[in-house]
């Protein structure tokens, strides 16, 4: 087994069939298919189930992938450490909940180091899909929060998948809205005042979801509920039906713009508040790549810790 054949199996599990990794890799698709034949006849496996529409990771192979991913990560810290690395890209990605500070901090980062050096990806993904994307190193680092309602769960689902949480900030709940909303004004809101208007939230799907909602106090009970998909979406339908939603306070106008504000919530003994303890995930005993360390960076800076 060796390390470019470990490269080629990630690859292709990433690019979802042969002809497209054998694109990526700049090799012949005979060449990839003879080379990971050999692999999985000396691991005793198949790694890839392979169809007309492409491959899928066998059980053996999503467990063989995941140890492979963490493998070549310190392979490419070793390089980048000692090594040249030859021509081939670096590769970094982050998976965070929508966050626009964690958007803007990679934004950051890529002006610091050159894209002919590393291929970057960012994603904004689901709760649970941060969990999963750090667990099998498809990204690096994770940026996600916990709160009282959701800790006992997502605790156990790092602990579960080898993960660590790194506090970076913790904050309390603030209502966000456009600031033509009849309540923008206000120096304090009431769970009692957005009776009439429509709570925002990210949707996450799948069983429990409440408990990976990206929104604070998702335990309470709203009348009126929208589901989004994606950030541009969410504050459309702030505009559009004088939506809100409940998060950290955390604002970044240069990407979301000015028309929108953060009012502090004001809990009451039937709705008491919480707090939101926002922080990245890394996988444990992997040390963190230049770029790994360097969004860190950019994360505290932009927090003010």
């Amino acid at each position: 087994m060796t390390l470019q054949q470990i490269y080629y199996a990630i690859t292709i599990s990433e690019q979802g069939s042969f002809n497209k990794a054998s694109e990526v890799l700049y090799i012949s698709q005979p060449s990839l298919t003879e080379s990971v034949r050999e692999l999985e006849k000396e691991l005793g496996i198949i790694i890839f189930h392979r169809s007309g529409k492409g491959v899928t990771l066998t059980s053996d192979g999503t467990e063989f992938i995941s140890y492979a991913r963490e493998l070549y990560h310190q392979y490419n810290i070793i390089r980048e450490k000692y090594g040249e690395g030859g021509k081939q890209k670096k590769k970094f990605a982050v998976s965070t909940q929508h966050y626009s500070f964690a958007v803007k901090s990679f934004v950051e980062l890529v002006r610091k180091i050159s894209t002919d050096e590393y291929e970057f990806a960012i994603r904004e993904v689901r709760t649970q899909k941060v969990i999963d994307d750090v667990s099998n190193l498809k990204s690096e680092v994770g940026v996600l929060y916990l709160s009282e309602f959701n800790m006992p769960l997502l605790t156990k689902l790092m602990r579960t998948n080898k993960l660590e949480f790194h506090e970076l900030v913790t904050c309390d709940a603030y209502v966000y809205l456009w600031k033509g909303h009849p309540l923008a004004k206000k120096k304090s809101i009431r769970f009692d005042e957005l009776t009439d208007y429509p709570s925002l939230s990210f949707e996450q799907g799948g069983n429990g979801s409440m408990y990976f909602d990206e929104e604070i106090l998702s335990n309470n009970h709203y009348p009126r509920t929208i589901k989004a998909t994606d950030r541009a979406s969410m504050l459309n339908l702030m505009v559009g039906l004088n939506g809100y939603t409940l998060c950290s306070g955390i604002i970044c106008e240069e990407l979301n713009g000015s028309d929108y504000t953060a009012v502090p919530y004001e809990p009451d003994e039937e709705h008491p508040g919480s707090r939101m303890r926002i922080g990245y995930i890394t996988k444990k005993n992997i040390r963190l790549s230049r770029a790994g360390s360097l969004y860190i960076e950019e994360l505290k800076k932009y927090l003010g810790v």
